[in-house]
């Protein structure tokens, strides 16, 4: 089956980037002209999908504002003929029939999140992103998964190698065998020391599921943090279904944090043409002054 429908998870409260997210969801913190968000839906258009799910909680209402009509703003942009502006606003919205939006109730975990948007789902292999992480390649990340998917079926997890002395500060995999870019999995493993690890494939915040999850998730009990953790319900539907990890080509983004936020902005600033000249301009002049 394709991989029309993706799942969001938003509800989040941005703690790692307080206290700016007092005021604003972190997912629509912005990284040059667009929220981190925008970046992460982009990524799911370009890999086909046909419907996006955010699961939102209390005072995430912006999201969804942010991809509606914004009907006084469009109307002064139009009569000030502000026509490239108005394209960028246009550009934003996601067509009509093409979004949910569920809540999530309760702080209770990634893994309740996905779980809460099962009715719209369905019996279907879904898509789940992280929306605080951007991940730059071309094809997108998720696209390169999508084409991986439709080749051998099954889970896909999007992996990227870090540093062996940082392993300890991530979920990596196990892997079993590789063909090019895409490796049979055994497991995962939470944060293990340097010396014990598997690999060094740290697990990215892109996935590719099979519906099954659900019911998995639905008896999923506490883990770590006393949340309940989509990793452990992963874990068990590893032990029917084959799981695969693709090492994608691109960078990865974590805009969850301050140091990996500031990365994003300066990244896409070095970037984009409007602001390619003045950032490295600004980034001469401040090495200049260490």
């Amino acid at each position: 089956m394709r991989i029309r429908k993706a799942v969001l998870p938003v509800a989040g409260l941005g703690t790692r980037v307080l206290p700016a997210t007092k005021a604003i969801p972190k997912e629509l913190l912005p990284v040059v002209d667009r929220p981190v968000i925008q970046y992460v839906v982009d990524e799911a258009l370009e890999a086909g999908i046909e419907h996006i799910v955010f699961v939102t909680g209390r005072g995430k209402g912006a999201i969804e504002d942010y991809f509606d009509h914004a009907h006084e703003l469009e109307s002064q942009l139009k009569a000030k003929n502000k026509t490239d502006i108005l394209t960028a606003v246009d550009a934003s919205r996601l067509p009509a029939g093409r979004s949910s939006f569920v809540r999530q109730q309760a702080p209770l975990g990634l893994g309740h999140a996905v779980w809460c948007a099962r009715d719209v789902i369905g019996d279907e292999p879904f898509a789940v992103l992280l929306p605080d992480v951007i991940v730059k390649g071309k094809p997108s990340s998720l696209k390169q998964m999508v084409d991986a998917f439709a080749k051998v079926g099954g889970n896909v997890i999007a992996v990227d190698p870090v540093p062996e002395e940082r392993v300890s500060s991530y979920g990596v995999i196990a892997p079993v065998e590789r063909d090019g870019r895409l490796i049979r999995m055994s497991g995962m493993v939470e944060k293990p020391p340097r010396e014990t690890a598997p690999s060094n494939l740290a697990i990215t915040g892109r996935y590719i599921l099979q519906p099954e999850i659900f019911a998995l998730l639905e008896k999923q009990g506490a883990g770590a943090g006393g949340e309940i953790q989509l990793t452990d319900a992963m874990a068990k539907l590893m032990e029917s279904q084959a799981f695969y990890a693709y090492e994608f080509e691109g960078s990865v983004h974590d805009c969850g944090n301050k140091t990996g936020y500031f990365d994003a902005v300066l990244t896409f600033a070095l970037e984009n043409p409007d602001t390619a000249e003045f950032a490295r301009a600004l980034v001469k002049k401040v090495a200049g002054t260490l």
